[in-house]
């Protein structure tokens, strides 16, 4: 029973392409929390074990199917994939703010940058790496923004509690490291 319900699991995952929710998961598979935990633990111990060309990737809320990054360089020869752009340094810069300081306002932002920041906003949202996640109880009632789950893949992160550390008295707040991003140029 434990093989056919890893390979229904797996089948799932493949076919959606896109991280799925626990929940979601759940209730489809008609689950508890505890089994499907369970269940998810021992493909990711069996995957790994066997080093296959996939791999589970969990964050806090959600676990999706990707490719092993050991074998990232031969799939990269093979495929010859789009080139990758960089973020820009204000959009790094931006995002680092959001993580560490979410849930947050573009003026609280550009509070912390000096600088105006519409356009990373902008770039960030489109791009999928932050997202609206409410309206501060203030005066206009300002949008702010919160970090998603794409954001911890791109970033190799399982939860925000996986970012570094870092202390209000430190001189310079931690940037993200740099990374790139399939599609436009955001330089």
């Amino acid at each position: 029973m434990q093989d056919r319900e890893i390979s229904i699991v797996e089948c799932i995952l493949f076919v959606s392409g896109e991280p799925l929710t626990f929940a979601e998961l759940m209730s489809g598979l008609d689950m508890t929390q505890l089994e499907l935990q369970s269940l998810l633990q021992r493909m990711d111990a069996l995957y790994r074990e066997e080093k296959r060309g996939i791999q589970l990737y969990m964050t806090e809320q959600t676990v999706q199917l990707v490719s092993n990054r050991e074998y990232a360089p031969v799939i990269e020869n093979m495929l010859q994939p789009v080139q990758a752009k960089s973020f820009s340094q204000s959009m790094l810069e931006t995002l680092s703010i959001i993580a560490y300081k979410q849930p947050v306002t573009r003026a609280e932002i550009e509070a912390v940058r000096g600088v105006r920041c519409d356009y990373s906003v902008s770039q960030l949202l489109n791009i999928g790496m932050i997202q609206e996640v409410g309206r501060k109880d203030t005066i206009g009632r300002p949008m702010m923004f919160g970090t998603t789950d794409a954001f911890l893949r791109q970033f190799g992160l399982h939860s925000l509690k996986d970012l570094p550390q870092f202390s209000p008295g430190d001189e310079e707040e931690p940037q993200l490291g740099a990374t790139e991003v399939e599609g436009e140029n955001f330089s």
